[in-house]
């Protein structure tokens, strides 16, 4: 039976495929869009998707779409399964056709995610009411494996998912849980932007493993080859100026070790331990490129906007600072002026209490 719930969900990747996938399956109305209608025309071509792995099944996609009127129209709940660096384009196409009462909740929201929507949504003259939401990590592990066909590796066991404002997080969490129960809700964007563990992990392992990633076009898996004892000690130094950073701020940023324990029930004596004894990892191979989105989007959504405000906030980030350099080195690019700074976040010059203000109740 089909659930009376109607979700969008943007992006046609390996997140949106998968998510997509799962909410059909669960019974619920999917309307899927993607930019541009090549990745679309083989579902549209099967009328769904073929999902395997920890939930399985053909999952019936009716409407899959470039057009992003159509996807959201009538929908209440908008999953946003993009890269991060495509929010602020994703809020522009959204902002002329929102209608009022519509949850957007960014899958997830990196660092900063949901300020830069609603900035942006502000900046576009879009007046409707609105829940903005964004979710500390995605779901699933999960990669695209065919045409019209998607893997889920592992299903998350908790979410943490925050509002902005603050105070709209239960609804927007109720609201998701029927479909998904696996959200759960967080304090405010704050602790879901710095308990982004992504930026812990995807830019270090990526960039540390340039070479072996150049020479075999990623034929390694990610996780469990790519991270040695030495490479866990710099995502731990990695980690250690994240959790700095929030604590400055104000906010209580969980581990990389407690994440893991929380999202996947493995543990370990140190991170390397941690990781390793993660079955969800096993299988989830290398990019086949260092042109990838774990430098391209979580260097200027990640560690940025870490770096921007710690800066702001008098912290030091040696270990991020040289990262993001590196990254720059690689991709000849300055993602120091891509990346969202507090002056993109509307945050620079702000108090501690004027901040922790804005994500509260959208005043400050």
């Amino acid at each position: 039976m089909r659930n009376s719930l109607v979700f969008a969900v943007l992006g046609a990747g390996h997140g949106g495929q998968a998510l997509a996938g799962y909410l059909a399956i669960k019974g619920f109305e999917v309307r899927l869009f993607n930019r541009t209608p090549e990745r679309l025309r083989p579902i549209q071509l099967l009328g769904g998707i073929q999902v395997e792995g920890e939930i399985s099944g053909f999952a019936p996609v009716p409407v899959a779409t470039s057009d992003i009127r159509e996807a959201i129209r009538g929908a209440q709940v908008i999953m946003v399964v993009t890269p991060a660096t495509g929010h602020r384009d994703i809020a522009e196409r959204l902002s002329p056709y929102l209608e009022d009462g519509q949850i957007i909740v960014l899958n997830p929201g990196r660092t900063g995610g949901a300020l830069e929507v609603r900035q942006t949504l502000k900046e576009r003259g879009c007046s409707k009411k609105v829940m903005i939401a964004e979710a500390q990590t995605f779901l699933f592990a999960s990669r695209i494996s065919g045409p019209a066909q998607v893997r889920i590796f592992r299903i998350k066991n908790s979410i943490p998912v925050a509002a902005l404002p603050a105070y709209q997080t239960v609804h927007v969490v109720q609201t998701l849980r029927v479909a998904l129960p696996q959200f759960i809700p967080e304090d405010n964007v704050l602790k879901t932007s710095f308990n982004n563990i992504g930026a812990v992990f995807h830019p270090t392992i990526t960039i540390l493993n340039a070479a072996r990633i150049e020479s075999t076009h990623g034929e390694f898996d990610y996780y469990i080859e790519g991270v040695t004892p030495s490479i866990a000690l710099i995502l731990e130094e990695v980690d250690r100026e994240r959790i700095r950073v929030a604590e400055a701020l104000g906010v209580r940023a969980i581990t990389a070790r407690e994440w893991l324990y929380s999202a996947y029930d493995v543990s370990g004596r140190d991170l390397f331990e941690a990781i390793q004894n993660n079955a969800g990892y096993r299988g989830i191979r290398a990019p086949s490129t260092i042109y990838h989105r774990y430098i391209t989007e979580d260097v200027p959504t990640s560690l940025v906007p870490m770096a921007s405000l710690g800066k702001m906030l008098g912290v030091s980030t040696p270990t991020i600072d040289s990262l993001i350099h590196l990254a720059c080195v690689l991709h000849r690019r300055d993602y120091w002026k891509e990346g969202r700074t507090v002056e993109k976040l509307g945050l620079q010059g702000l108090s501690i209490k004027e901040i922790h203000a804005l994500v509260a109740t959208d005043e400050g």
